[in-house]
């Protein structure tokens, strides 16, 4: 959420309006900061810091330094200070902080100060050397063996140590690469693993959808996501359309999940048989909103029959009471004729149908217009 007067994304500074932020990824609108505290209650001293790729972290204002939203500051790092961009302050910050499970009144790293030109000029020089010790750091890592991948290089602010972020699908022994990347880049090491979600989130992309990552853009927490998610959706169980960038399963598969588990509370399990006079029924198939389940008998699988999620429970229930119905013919008759749960999904943006090219055009109805020219 961002202002009208920063459409543009570089952002303005007012109304909580972050330089920069507004268009940027997992910025924040602080909606508090119009608002006046009550008399004689004072500013809360922590404020949100972004780093690279969306990283974020919560620092105490101790000096009770004059700080606003968009300004570059130096905070507490070991060993050293680190420097980031102030992206949330005020009384915004404590819901932040509850929101991500942190006390707001626990002990926590400080900030030092604002930032100085020579903080901000080595900060941007470790910024520039980043990509370039990345590719390094991948041939060297390839050169001892390793099966890891490593996909970003984050130098701390004031330039005394470089993290490396990599993946790995097993143990990874990175003692002696430790030791070759100190030797090669002179500075302090750490390395750090991350998932699969993580990498993808760090990297960004366009999603099969034509919109930029979900995990890139605004998703922060990462759930899991398993296959029953895809089940409930009525969804095939293809990796290839199921699996996103990261290769695991897509986040959106959760999105509407909940709609489903509502939806599907009415319906019976598929595992159950229809048990009727004139023989057994399988469930072929179901439209979860719409109510509607399609059974087809075990020596009759062509031909199915249509009925509703009431009628199937009231077979079952007939079953169980030893009063099995006599066929299901009678109920795919009935919701034709009455008109049970008979919803058109018209087509309500007036656009035309897909299919409407599919048909050839007929070619005796252009020679009757071409004569019909002709003798005109």
């Amino acid at each position: 959420m961002g202002c009208d007067s920063c459409a543009s994304g570089s952002g303005c500074g007012s109304n909580g309006c972050s330089t920069g932020g507004c268009g940027s990824h997992f910025a924040v609108f602080d909606w508090l900061s119009n608002m006046e505290l009550p008399a004689g209650q004072k500013k809360f001293d922590a404020v949100e810091v972004r780093f690279k790729n969306g990283r974020k972290e919560f620092y105490r204002n101790v000096n009770d330094l004059s700080i606003a939203i968009g300004d570059v500051v130096a905070t507490e790092a070991s060993p050293g200070h680190d420097i980031g961009v102030v992206s949330l302050s005020g009384e915004l910050v404590k819901v932040q902080m509850r929101k991500k499970g942190v006390d707001p009144y626990e002990k926590i790293g400080k900030i030092y100060r604002k930032a100085t030109q020579k903080d901000i000029d080595i900060w941007h020089a470790g910024r520039k050397r980043e990509e370039d010790i990345k590719l390094k750091a991948r041939k060297i890592a390839t050169n001892l063996g390793l099966v890891m991948k490593i996909s970003d290089v984050e130098f701390q602010g004031d330039g005394s140590k470089a993290t490396f972020y990599y993946t790995a699908d097993h143990r990874v022994d990175f003692r002696q690469l430790i030791k070759e990347f100190a030797h090669e880049f002179r500075t302090r090491i750490e390395m750090k693993q991350i998932g699969l979600r993580q990498e993808a989130s760090r990297i960004g992309g366009i999603g099969p959808c034509g919109r930029e990552l979900c995990c890139s853009t605004w998703l922060t927490d990462f759930r899991s996501v398993s296959t029953s998610a895809a089940r409930y959706q009525q969804l095939s169980l293809n990796p290839q359309k199921l699996a996103g960038q990261c290769g695991k399963l897509k986040c959106c598969l959760n999105y509407e999940l909940d709609s489903y588990l509502d939806a599907l509370k009415g319906f019976p399990k598929k595992e159950i048989k229809l048990e009727t006079k004139k023989g057994r029924a399988v469930c072929q198939k179901m439209d979860i909103f719409k109510g509607i389940i399609w059974y087809a008998y075990e020596d009759n699988a062509m031909n199915w029959h249509q009925i509703t999620t009431k009628q199937a429970n009231h077979i079952i229930k007939s079953a169980k009471a030893g009063k099995p119905v006599d066929s299901l013919e009678e109920f795919s008759i009935e919701i034709e004729t009455s008109g049970e749960n008979k919803n058109d999904f018209g087509n309500v943006v007036g656009q035309d149908s897909i299919t409407r090219f599919d048909k050839p055009k007929n070619k005796n109805r252009r020679r009757r217009k071409r004569k019909s020219r002709r003798n005109g």
